[in-house]
């Protein structure tokens, strides 16, 4: 189940998030992995779109793409982008199979209950077409809790990740390290993983 608080302060700040966005975005090379990794034309589904930033760039690249977040001003700006079609949802929502060649989840997880994991990537392989890719975005350390802003977070390493993917029956791949502040403005390393259906 997603974090009412946390969702109170996307809702709340979509603004800042969105200018934060515009800067990460525009050099993320990860999402350029991503689009590589998804076949011509695929169907893609961004788990956690935030303000669209990946999913206008999945678009602009020639991808059909889904695009849900639980937090109503983040659907508010991710619903006018051309070629994304976008709608409120949790994770729990997921409740198709074989639909989508792509999957990007990108730091929207970490901000689900850690005893949850286990059922979201369940859900998550149930509607990733076999073959398909996932790419999952976490932040690196152990524990949870709630940052300035107070949003909830879970933090996962590698080993962790890895294990939860393969229990979901999902085939770990690559993997990349990184630092960032994002909006709390306090650096956290990250992690994000490529695992297959």
């Amino acid at each position: 189940m997603s974090d009412e608080r946390t969702l109170a302060v996307y809702n709340r700040q979509s603004d800042e998030y969105a200018a934060m966005m515009d800067r990460e975005a525009a050099r993320d090379p990860i999402i350029d992995r991503f689009i590589a990794a998804c076949p011509a034309g695929g169907r893609v589904l961004d788990l956690g779109c935030g303000a669209g930033h990946y999913a206008r760039r999945m678009a602009e690249a020639g991808l059909r793409v889904d695009a849900i977040d639980a937090a109503k001003a983040m659907v508010a700006r991710t619903s006018p982008l051309p070629g994304v079609t976008a709608r409120l949802g949790r994770f729990e929502d997921l409740d198709a199979k074989d639909v989508y060649d792509g999957i990007w989840a990108y730091f929207s997880l970490l901000h689900s209950p850690r005893a949850d994991m286990p059922s979201h990537l369940a859900r998550i392989a149930a509607v990733l077409r076999p073959g398909g890719i996932l790419f999952l975005g976490m932040k690196r350390g152990s524990g949870g809790g709630r940052d300035r802003l107070d949003r909830h977070y879970e933090y996962y390493e590698r080993d962790e990740l890895e294990a939860l993917l393969t229990g979901a029956g999902l085939r770990p791949g690559d993997c990349w390290y990184g630092k960032a502040e994002g909006m709390a403005g306090h650096p956290e390393g990250w992690i994000v993983l490529t695992a297959h259906g």
